[in-house]
């Protein structure tokens, strides 16, 4: 194997473990639904609509994966959740 073919499978491996991070948002009984949809929208980059689908699915499942993708693109966002009083982290 080449040094360009063993860049490649090594960018390539890179790609999909960056792709493997996920930030898990945890159900509560403290926020409102309306703090937890504004908060996606701000902090995830969601529409509102999809926003309100993860909020619905955290409230009767107990969870749902909310944003994909490298753990230093997610670590942020996911202290911004945290930082307004939601419930999540970095699986």
């Amino acid at each position: 194997m080449g040094t360009k073919e063993k860049y490649q499978e090594d960018l390539a491996i890179a790609e999909k473990e960056d792709q493997e991070n996920q930030i898990v948002l945890y159900n509560d009984d403290v926020n409102t639904f309306d703090h937890v949809i504004e908060t996606l929208v701000n902090t995830c980059e969601h529409t509102p609509i999809q926003a309100e689908q993860c909020a619905l699915i955290v409230h009767y499942k107990g969870k749902c994966t909310v944003k994909s993708g490298s753990y230093e693109d997610l670590k942020p966002r996911c202290s911004k959740l945290l930082d307004a009083g939601l419930s999540a982290e970095i699986v």
